[in-house]
């Protein structure tokens, strides 16, 4: 039985197509995964900076009707919130340090939220905001 003249045409991936495919997709998620993550705590941190701004807010209502900002509770009467949570993990643990005349709420940087860059926010009673570097890059 003769060969026939034209060989037959296989059709499919080689190994080295696949192995390219590969290395192109290793290369883009290294490029990609870092970037999401920063994406991710930067959306975590405002969560915590609209928290800060109307717990604030709660403080300086309980004040005008107190005269002082003892005894001010986040709302449900807790001394502390996490905030957001995502699948039962806080990202920020707020608390608040209070005297007659003053109150200073802080974000605490929580699990995977401690490796973002601005670490823990905080807000006092004349709206004075600090943050672990520049202002202008973290509020």
């Amino acid at each position: 039985m003769p060969f026939p003249s034209k060989a037959r045409s296989i059709r499919g991936f080689t190994l080295i197509e696949l192995m390219i495919v590969v290395a192109v997709v290793a290369i883009l998620a290294v490029i990609a995964l870092p970037s999401y993550n920063e994406y991710v705590r930067k959306s975590r941190r405002a969560q915590a900076k609209a928290d800060l701004v109307e717990y604030a807010a709660l403080a300086e209502r309980f004040h005008t009707v107190n005269n002082t900002y003892v005894g001010f509770k986040f709302p449900g009467g807790s001394a502390t919130v996490n905030s957001p949570r995502e699948g039962g993990t806080a990202a920020y643990n707020l608390s608040m340090d209070t005297a007659r005349s003053t109150f200073k709420l802080t974000a605490t940087a929580a699990n995977e939220q401690a490796n973002d860059k601005c670490g823990n926010l905080s807000v006092n009673q004349a709206n004075v905001k600090t943050a672990k570097i520049a202002l202008s890059e973290c509020w």
